[in-house]
């Protein structure tokens, strides 16, 4: 689908499907999204420059991701989608950056891009003034966005462990343990695989702001220019909380692994415990059931009774022992 915003009269005027040539060129901000060839060819046609195809939005060496042609950067990064819908994923997203347009080339809606759209529509001329300060814009939101997240699996994370941790120190049913130490499970994966998408996405946003930091004399306006240097430093900050937080989700993730072994081997103990606790009265049971001809209490009025107190004797002993020593 291909959207135009343009500033029109101060107002914002947002166009959808094919357009000609003229709107295309008075366009601040052109959006791709899962372009047709007819579409892709209209806008290359109409700002004489060529897009990216999807296959070559995918290569991840540095000098297909950034390059410079002419007086136009093309930037390619990875972000993270889908969050909130509880499928997400990471979508390869180019921004083609002009003197007078910025063209955008996605193939998945991540959500900063539809709130930046609905801001653009209550504060066009401050966000939509220049193609640069479209670009930077939209960065903030999505680095907004990320914020946001990594706040929410935070939360999220320190919620389960405090639940799988105060399971396992109260006395409640097994299967209330399984489900809250399961559920502890379920949120540290989903937290390492969401800090290690947005992580992958702070990356990419780096290599964006400085490899256009570098052709900042050409590429951003000198008003603009200040908004790269505070969006590097909300991305440093932002890589370095997402790596604190793999952190402690692995470390979480080792606790909730270890209170699960703990709770096996206390199984596994009680089952060898009582293997053992059943061992003699097996072996008097056996002793008895032996067909010899021969034995002194064959026909012994009290040889049944005497034999089961003998079995229930050897059996409670070794409890009894095993109490005592703390095993059981």
């Amino acid at each position: 689908m291909l959207t135009t915003y343009t500033i029109e009269t101060g107002h914002l005027v947002v166009r959808e499907g094919a357009q000609d040539t003229e709107a295309l060129r008075r366009a601040v901000w052109i959006d791709l999204l899962t372009p047709t060839p007819e579409e892709e060819q209209q806008v290359q046609n109409a700002l004489r420059l060529e897009i990216p195809t999807r296959e070559e939005m995918q290569e991840i060496e540095s000098s297909s991701r950034l390059y410079k042609e002419d007086d136009t950067l093309f930037l390619t990064a990875p972000f993270l989608y889908g969050v909130d819908g509880g499928e997400l994923g990471s979508t390869a997203i180019t921004f083609v950056l002009g003197n007078s347009q910025l063209v955008t080339v996605r193939y998945a809606t991540p959500k900063a891009f539809a709130v930046f759209s609905a801001r653009c529509q209550r504060t066009p001329a401050m966000l939509l003034g220049t193609a640069d300060g479209v670009m930077l814009h939209l960065f903030e939101q999505v680095v907004d966005r990320l914020a946001d997240i990594l706040e929410r699996v935070g939360a999220d994370m320190d919620r389960a462990s405090q639940a799988a941790f105060r399971t396992a120190r109260a006395k409640v049913k097994a299967t209330t343990k399984d489900a809250d130490l399961k559920g502890a499970l379920i949120t540290l994966g989903q937290v390492g695989e969401v800090t290690t998408r947005a992580n992958e996405t702070l990356l990419g946003l780096s290599r964006i702001l400085t490899f256009v930091g570098a052709e900042k004399a050409t590429a951003v306006r000198r008003e603009n220019q200040a908004l790269i240097k505070s969006l590097v430093r909300d991305v440093r900050s932002l890589v370095e909380h997402a790596n604190f937080l793999n952190s402690k989700a692995n470390f979480l993730l080792d606790a909730v692994l270890g209170i699960i072994n703990v709770e096996q081997n206390a199984i596994i103990k009680t089952f060898t415990v009582a293997s053992v606790a059943l061992m003699p009265p097996t072996l008097v049971a056996s002793i008895y059931g032996m067909n010899f001809r021969v034995m002194p209490e064959l026909q012994w009025e009290f040889g049944y009774p005497m034999a089961l107190g003998v079995m229930v004797v050897s059996a409670v002993l070794p409890i009894f022992y095993f109490k005592r020593k703390g095993w059981l």
